[in-house]
């Protein structure tokens, strides 16, 4: 049973491990118009790459962002004033309409579904423009600083157009992971609220993958298999798994809770619907371990079927709820794969002690009863020979 904490190992240490890799550099762009700007930098995600050339005499900036845009689609840039995210963002949007026409619009978000019209924003626009060129569309603009601050939040994105504007993005992968702050003095771009989100999604997904998905199932085979090799040490092996997954579990499910309340307007209503079932028939488990009547009350036929019941819900649910943070997370194919490997490891594990289970019952009972015919042979025969005196 040991060697199946060997692939749960390795998948904590590759989702513990796992941040995006970097695009390629912006220093290799030239720019139309003999446009030049002192500074740049790639960002994170959505292969977008950031121009920029700050003036310290007025307060404004001269920026251009770049981004791969799709053929029916929309690339967006925005400074936030008073937060981080996509709400309270002041964006410039930029898209292709009929011809080679770039539009370009100024658009406060408010929501997250903002209707995008030309308008003012909090801080003065002093131009705007797009181009569009080999797939590539780069928004130009000038612009003052809000509060005359020169380290800001910015936001930007990616999206498909419904009827020639802009339709909502993706709210998974790269579209809600591009954030982060800009510090127009130094040329430094991070990525840090973005990045201290991913990694409390990681922790989500490692902590529910190893609670509900591994340690529940390694508990389940210890209760059915156990007992034929280690009575009554099973009973407390099942116990202590099942109580680790569950206070990691919980633990996950905080960190669920959490990332839902920073996520306004984004919900995944499956992944947690399934989380919050997943929690209920799990805090009942753990409280009718409280109440497990004793091998001979009469009630102990009825809470095995319940027990077993829902322990074996727990499980199943919990499969698949894992496999829909896979599609959520998004974190590359190796880590479902990987994830897929261990189920099948376990399943593979329950099989095969299926079988010797029912060998060693069999062959138990088959000595059981040649012993008992054995006796009352003997018994017989002693009888019939008192009989005879």
């Amino acid at each position: 049973m040991a060697t199946s904490f060997i692939p749960l190992l390795l998948l904590t240490l590759l989702l513990a491990g796992f941040s995006p890799s970097l695009a390629q550099t912006c220093l290799s762009d030239t720019f139309s118009g003999n446009r030049f700007y002192s500074n740049c930098n790639t960002l994170l995600y959505l292969g977008a790459k950031v121009h920029w050339t700050y003036h310290p005499s007025n307060a404004t900036i001269d920026v251009a962002y770049r981004a791969p845009i799709s053929s029916n689609g929309w690339v967006a840039w925005a400074l936030n004033p008073t937060g981080s995210g996509m709400i309270g963002a002041q964006a410039l949007f930029a898209f292709s309409g009929s011809g080679s026409a770039v539009s370009v619009y100024a658009t406060a978000i408010s929501s997250y579904t903002p209707d995008v019209k030309d308008g003012n924003l909090s801080f003065k626009v002093y131009s705007k423009s797009g181009e569009l060129s080999n797939g590539v569309m780069t928004i130009f603009a000038t612009l003052a600083l809000p509060q005359n601050r020169t380290t800001v939040n910015q936001v930007w994105q990616a999206g498909p157009l419904s009827n020639g504007v802009p339709a909502q993005h993706s709210t998974t992968g790269d579209n809600i992971k591009s954030s982060g702050s800009i510090d127009l003095l130094s040329g430094s771009v991070s990525g840090d609220t973005s990045n201290s989100r991913q990694r409390r999604k990681n922790t989500h997904g490692v902590l529910n993958a190893v609670s509900w998905g591994i340690l529940m199932p390694v508990g389940a085979i210890m209760a059915r298999y156990m007992k034929v090799f280690a009575d009554p040490a099973w009973f407390y092996l099942h116990v202590a798994c099942q109580l680790s997954a569950y206070i990691i579990g919980v633990a996950g499910w905080g960190t669920g809770l959490k990332l839902g309340s920073e996520s306004s307007g984004i919900t995944y209503h499956g992944h947690r619907n399934i989380g919050i079932a997943l929690f209920c028939l799990a805090t009942l488990q753990i409280f009718a371990l409280l109440l497990r009547p004793k091998k001979d009350n009469k009630y102990r036929f009825y809470w095995n079927i319940y027990h077993h019941s829902v322990g074996y819900c727990v499980i199943v649910l919990s499969v698949i709820n894992i496999f829909k943070g896979f599609d959520i997370l998004i974190p590359g194919d190796g880590w479902k794969t990987a994830y897929i490997i261990i189920i099948a490891t376990l399943g593979g594990i329950a099989l095969i002690l299926e079988v010797v289970t029912w060998i060693i019952v069999l062959k138990r009972k088959d000595r059981e009863e040649k012993s008992h015919h054995g006796t009352n042979g003997f018994n017989g025969y002693e009888a019939r020979q008192q009989s005879r005196v």
